[in-house]
């Protein structure tokens, strides 16, 4: 759209008649992105507060609606980015989060782990480090006082915060794993996730499936405890032991950001904002 046609559509935002307003915001969703650079500087010189409001309010849609787009080609992709997906999903509350801002709290976690970690290491004594920096240094917890909060799922909201919900919580642990080139993959074990530590390269194990083993599993949500593989067996098939494997199996990226999404889904709900979970739904609908 030109800028004319662009600034004629704008002078009609002050219109009292709610079907004028309907039709200017009909045209102004059809915009790219791009579009809300020049909305806002609109906003910024007008002295109309019902102007003010109602570009605010396309802003928001025009941002919501590429975030829900960008999410959609990123389930579509042959290779999926975990961390890309836990962004977009923090993005469609907050649109004006810095990817940059992110990743250098994350790798400020990574580089502090790193430097407590020797090549004589076993597995275990890893993981003890990087619950240590993770849980001790950094504080890391399940916010069990105050429900579960929609703020407990967004990636920003839990870096600033240090509190989460299980499921947030459990990526943002893998997320710092995997910078460590650490074998760590998602299990979604029932309503409490854990980590499940393998004996092959992260990058030659499948995500999809795959016969290999954990060494052990990691509950993210007790400060990282170490819980042994016939222990997990017994907690999830205390009558079935030869029925684990498939609850015990690594599951995809996709399907962890599906999980997130579920989870923040359930908090709005749980609060009664039906327009987020909407939103969520058609989020979800298409992970």
């Amino acid at each position: 759209m030109n800028e004319n046609r662009l600034d004629s559509l704008i002078m009609l935002l002050d219109d009292p008649d709610t079907s004028v307003f309907s039709m200017v915001q009909d045209e102004l969703l059809k915009e790219e992105v791009t579009v809300v650079n020049h909305l806002e500087r609109v906003w910024e010189t007008s002295l109309d507060e019902l102007v003010q409001k109602r570009i605010e309010l396309i802003i928001r849609k025009i941002q919501l609606n590429d975030t829900k787009e960008k999410i959609k080609n990123w389930a579509n992709q042959d290779k999926i980015d975990l961390f890309e997906g836990f962004f977009l999903i923090s993005r469609q509350e907050y649109p004006e989060l810095k990817l940059k801002y992110i990743q250098q709290q994350l790798e400020k976690i990574r580089k502090d782990i790193w430097l407590e970690f020797r090549n004589s290491l076993t597995s275990l004594e890893k993981i003890t480090i990087l619950n240590h920096i993770f849980y001790h240094h950094y504080r890391f917890k399940i916010d069990k006082n105050n429900g579960d909060l929609p703020q407990h799922s967004y990636l920003n909201r839990v870096l600033d915060t240090r509190k989460g919900n299980p499921v947030s919580i459990a990526i943002l642990y893998l997320l710092v794993g995997r910078l460590l080139q650490l074998p760590l993959h998602y299990i979604d074990f029932q309503d409490n996730p854990l980590i499940g530590y393998f004996d092959q390269d992260i990058a030659r194990l499948s995500q999809e499936n795959t016969d290999n083993a954990a060494i052990f599993y990691i509950n993210t949500s007790n400060q990282g405890a170490i819980i042994g593989p016939k222990e997990l067996d017994y907690i999830q098939h205390p009558t079935e032991p030869a029925q684990p494997k498939k609850t015990s199996e690594p599951c995809s990226d996709r399907t962890i950001i599906k999980r997130l999404a579920e989870r923040l889904a359930l908090s709005y709900q749980q609060i009664g904002n039906t327009e987020k979970v909407t939103t969520l739904n058609e989020i979800i609908h298409n992970l």
